[in-house]
């Protein structure tokens, strides 16, 4: 007859470390995954029309997450989207090897197979956006100072396409890169089947932080240029209006407590 200390025991007995280990890292695999799909990813910055906000070959981060809270983008934002209409055909891709489809996959490195572009949101649906000359941008009438174009660059084109005056759809964004004179974007697409505009849902996130290489480490934050730009502050989206009241609901739940223990 077994006693019952002898069966406790038994049951607290730990497998060998190699018989747990498959099961870790498949655990590890389906976080990974989960927190590519729905949090945060890596992208690498494929070229030079971001500087000097991004250099080529850093490595951003990229917030998946408050858009599942009905956030939209929002004009001075950096954005991942994926080509729109074939503004990427032509440009030739390095093909990546086993390691990089793997790591890609479950986002630990920057997909190198997924045709994905990064710019800035200057206009949004219903805002108009124009530009003549050498500039400035001008955003529903208003010029946006635009500390962060490349120096020595002029924040338009004075060409055919670098000169526009275009009004936004609802559902699309105007992009464009911070080095004006070396960036193919909306200004240059206004043949494709979006008129040059991204589709909101062309959208992966919002580029938050510059993760790589460590001394390139920065936050990218929405310039102060664009809290007025459509002639009124820009609203918080969900996700920080969310953020702020819960604070509050906190404070009054404890002064709701206070005073039932103060009166019996």
């Amino acid at each position: 007859m077994v006693r019952a200390g002898a069966r406790r025991a038994g049951k607290g007995r730990h497998r060998p470390f190699w018989v747990e280990l498959p099961l870790l890292v498949g655990v590890a695999l389906v976080l990974a995954l989960l927190i590519k799909t729905f949090l945060v990813q890596a992208f690498s910055i494929p070229s030079e029309s971001m500087q000097n906000t991004l250099q080529k070959g850093d490595r951003v981060l990229v917030d998946k997450l408050t858009p599942w809270f009905g956030s939209e983008p929002e004009r001075g934002e950096v954005v991942v989207f994926h080509d729109p209409d074939g503004w990427l055909d032509g440009v030739a891709v390095d093909p990546p090897n086993t390691v990089q489809k793997v790591l890609g996959f479950i986002g630990v490195m920057p997909s190198a197979e997924e045709k994905d572009l990064i710019k800035r949101v200057i206009g949004v649906g219903g805002d108009t956006v124009e530009c003549a000359g050498d500039g400035p941008v001008k955003v529903n009438g208003k010029a946006l100072d635009e500390p962060y174009v490349f120096p020595g660059n002029t924040p338009c084109s004075n060409d055919g396409r670098g000169t526009f005056k275009v009004t936004v759809p609802q559902g699309r964004l105007w992009v464009m890169g911070d080095h004006r004179q070396a960036s193919a974007d909306s200004r240059y697409h206004r043949d494709d089947r979006n008129d040059g505009m991204v589709p909101e849902d062309e959208v992966v996130g919002r580029a938050v932080v510059v993760a790589w290489p460590v001394g390139r480490w920065s936050t990218l934050p929405v310039p102060a240029a664009f809290s007025t730009a459509a002639g009124a502050a820009l609203l918080p989206g969900p996700a920080a209006a969310v953020a702020a009241a819960v604070p509050l609901v906190l404070l009054r739940r404890r002064r709701a407590t206070s005073g039932a223990d103060a009166h019996p």
